[in-house]
């Protein structure tokens, strides 16, 4: 059986309007409308063709932070990485670092590690940044 190909990925998410959302434990917060890129890591058995269908998935049951904010925006892009290195922490800091990117939930998608957040922010122009 050939290993599915595994590593980090990339959403690119639209919000059309501003909306309070309580992500789990992490807390309620206000999502300025615009773009948001979140970046995550599919190491697993499925590989990251499993982990993007469910991301893509409407009907699923809420397990991590990202399924709160993907009930209420949606998927534009996708970018992958199938090395097979967990490359979310140095995807999250060059997102972080592009003018205007913002964190809007503190720790989301990275309560295992010292990330700010996982998902960034890039408010009306995301889709500019996002093509550099």
């Amino acid at each position: 059986m050939t290993p599915k190909p595994c590593g980090t990925y990339a959403l690119l998410l639209e919000l059309g309007q501003e909306t309070v959302i309580t992500v789990g434990r992490l807390g309620t917060f206000r999502f300025p409308a615009g773009y948001y890129a979140y970046v995550g890591s599919a190491l697993g058995s499925g590989g990251l063709a499993a982990r993007l269908a469910r991301h893509r998935r409407q009907d699923k049951k809420i397990r991590w932070h990202i399924d709160y904010v993907l009930a209420q925006a949606h998927i534009v892009d996708v970018r992958v990485d199938d090395s097979g290195e967990r490359l979310e922490c140095v995807w999250a800091r060059a997102l972080l670092s592009m003018p205007g990117a913002q964190v809007v939930a503190p720790c989301f998608g990275s309560s295992d590690c010292a990330c700010p957040s996982h998902l960034v922010y890039l408010g009306s122009t995301g889709r500019l940044y996002w093509d550099e």
